[in-house]
């Protein structure tokens, strides 16, 4: 006589097509995390079945995205202090990036991007990639734990840190700085 059997089917049901619509964002997310398209596929099923066996802790009407997405971070970083031997590029890529023509920019565009990324920290990395799968600062903050001004600080820091790996300026412009600072004033015999 009561409806709640009836609204624990419905959040069900409810819970199960979330769970679906995010697949393919979660498996980019996790392919970006570990740059491994196989952990990144065994990072995908172990966070969605986590989070189905887990669905009865989940709040119909909270923010699924975000739940989602942090068991999946906190089980990558589970993997990664046990395992600690990630590899940091894709086999599959390195061997396109081989045999890639040196015409075809947008291919080295893309993996001068990747090596950019792999070369961030990981906490303004992952910032990063939350940004670009679609979720709002105040989501990300929620996801990584931390404050949303945190997160906008690193989302900052690591797109500069990006643009200056892709404008190719990354150390000889401090080098060059720091030589012309170093160098003695030159006087002119004649101003004595």
């Amino acid at each position: 006589m009561t409806n709640a059997p009836e609204l624990a089917a419905a959040d069900e049901a409810r819970f199960r097509t979330d769970l679906m619509a995010v697949i393919p964002s979660l498996r980019a997310y996790a392919r970006s995390l570990c740059y491994n398209r196989d952990l990144a596929d065994d990072l995908t099923q172990e966070a969605l079945a986590k989070g189905w066996a887990a669905r009865r802790s989940f709040t119909p009407g909270s923010n699924f995205r975000g739940w989602i997405y942090r068991i999946l971070r906190n089980h990558y970083f589970s993997v990664t202090r046990v395992s600690r031997r990630f590899v940091t590029l894709d086999p599959e890529i390195t061997e396109r990036l081989m045999v890639t023509p040196a015409t075809q920019e947008a291919g080295l565009n893309l993996a001068d991007l990747q090596r950019g990324l792999a070369k961030l920290p990981v906490e303004q990395r992952e910032a990063l990639l939350l940004m670009e799968s679609g979720l709002r600062c105040e989501d990300i903050a929620e996801v990584m734990g931390t404050p949303v001004g945190t997160v906008k600080s690193r989302i900052s820091r690591g797109r500069a840190a990006l643009r200056v790996h892709m404008d190719g300026h990354e150390k000889p412009a401090v080098a060059a700085r720091t030589v012309a600072a170093a160098a003695p004033l030159v006087t002119s015999p004649t101003a004595g």
